[in-house]
This record gives C-alpha cells, sequence and structure tokens, in this order.
C-alpha cells in the first residue's frame, strides 16, 4: 500500500470521526464522560477547537464543524496529490 492511500485513509477515517461527534452532539443523554465518548472528543477537538475559536456559534449554532471539514477535505486532496505525484 502507497503512503498516499494510507494518508487517504487516514483522513476518511478523521472526517468521519468529526461527523460521528457532531451527530452526538444532538443527543443530549449522552455521558460525555465515559471513556468511548471522551476519546472521541479528545480526537475531534483536535481539529474542530482552533475553528470554534476563529468563527463563534451565530444564533445558536455551530458552523466551525463545517468550515473545520471543509478544510479537513482540502488538505486531504493536496496531500494526497502531491504524495501522488512523488510517486509515494
Amino acid at each position: 500500500m502507497q503512503i498516499s492511500q494510507i494518508v487517504f485513509e487516514f483522513f476518511q477515517l478523521y472526517f468521519w470521526v468529526i461527523i460521528v461527534r457532531i451527530f452526538l452532539t444532538w443527543i443530549p443523554s449522552i455521558d460525555w464522560s465515559s471513556p468511548f465518548f471522551k476519546a472521541l472528543a479528545i480526537v475531534s477537538d483536535f481539529v474542530l477547537l482552533p475553528f470554534r475559536r476563529i468563527i463563534p456559534p451565530m444564533g445558536g449554532i455551530d458552523f466551525s464543524p463545517i468550515i473545520a471539514l471543509m478544510v479537513l477535505q482540502f488538505v486531504q486532496f493536496a496531500l494526497v496529490n502531491a504524495l501522488s505525484m512523488l510517486g509515494l
């Protein structure tokens, strides 16, 4: 397996981790202190928190995950294409 494919798969997995986190925030009864949900929050907050600092919620709606996912997709595209061009 080439490095570009591994990087592509990593970004895809991370994309879905953030999507799952977004949907789980809509469930008020989730205990975010449980080990699984706490780990999910830590992993996803690595990308989401910087965007939340830049783009505060507007009218109670948090748009930062949308922007974070778009940037993540752009970085994935650029990085995978660069690695592919290098033959990695």
